[in-house]
């Protein structure tokens, strides 16, 4: 079942259209919203949040309008990328403080479990002021996580954080959603995406470019050849006779690493076997060479 969805929702400012005609419906588990710079991903998850007006089309978040029904702030909760903390205040006193302001019955009771979730309690009682751009993120994290919501929207949260605290925030999107929350990330590093969302959703210029998981997407794009790494031994002969059928657009050969461009790489599959037998040739590893987030990305975005 969907916990959010967006029927023909369309945002502009002026005359720049940032949103155009998108529906879609998100619902348990991590979604990643792609999209180069301008694509419009922020202004959806405001929109969502309730936070902009659409200006056509309609959202719902757990069956209620986020404009119109101030309760569904108990149940959802947005991690903004820009900075939004006070630097003054202790993590322990920010995270308190949210506490508060939802209507918790034990503010430093949550505000320690809270911490403790996004692993910031040794620097709990450090001024905010003083935190690197990553803690920031797990302090705002933190606040959201306080009223325990069913929808989570996260834009560009891992921004600033190193290597360490990329895994753990990545491990604790992946739980959340695991544990059937509804959690929304917008990234640019399509890597950590890959890793951590069950769906992706990629928006160019303001409209739907692609939904599914990235397997799901890239067998979509019919018009792109496959390509395929296989490491052998005899990769020359390999590719000679590979040539020669209808199925392969061409080979490129380096030391022992063979690449095939072809129209189906599941018939590249079925013809390897049998061509390694008939000619003696060891074949160690085959493997997609396009078939990631990254390259499925950059075939959405050509040509925009």
């Amino acid at each position: 079942m969907n916990t959010v969805e967006v029927n023909e929702v369309s945002k502009w400012f002026g005359p720049k259209v940032a949103v155009s005609e998108v529906s879609i419906g998100f619902g348990p588990g991590v979604t990643g919203l792609l999209g180069p710079n301008g694509a419009g991903k922020t202004t959806l998850m405001r929109v969502i949040a309730g936070l902009q007006v659409p200006s056509q089309g309609s959202v719902s978040v757990l069956g209620r309008d986020p404009r119109v029904d101030p309760s569904i702030y108990r149940s959802m909760t947005l991690v903004p990328e820009d900075e939004a903390i006070y630097e003054h205040l202790t993590g322990r006193q920010f995270i308190e403080l949210s506490a508060r302001l939802a209507g918790i019955a034990d503010p430093k009771g949550r505000a320690r479990e809270v911490l403790e979730i996004v692993e910031l309690t040794d620097a709990a009682d450090r001024a905010l002021g003083g935190y690197s751009k990553g803690m920031r993120q797990r302090a705002k994290v933190a606040s959201a996580l306080v009223p325990d919501p069913e929808v989570l929207l996260l834009d560009e949260p891992l921004n600033g954080a190193d290597p360490v605290q990329r895994a753990q925030l990545i491990r604790l999107f992946k739980e959340l959603g695991a544990a059937g929350r509804t959690v929304i990330v917008s990234s640019h590093v399509l890597r950590e995406v890959e890793r951590m969302a069950d769906r992706v959703i990629a928006m160019v210029d303001g409209r739907l470019a692609a939904v599914g998981s990235v397997a799901t997407i890239r067998a979509a794009m019919t018009d792109k050849p496959r390509q395929v790494f296989v490491d052998c031994s005899n990769p020359r002969v390999l590719a000679s006779e590979l040539i020669g059928t209808s199925n392969v657009l061409g080979v490129q050969v380096n030391d022992e690493l063979l690449m095939i461009e072809a129209a189906d790489a599941r018939e590249v599959a079925m013809q390897l076997p049998r061509l390694a037998v008939a000619h003696d040739i060891s074949i160690s590893r085959v493997e997609p060479a396009d078939e990631s987030l990254e390259s499925v990305f950059r075939y959405l975005v050509e040509g925009r």
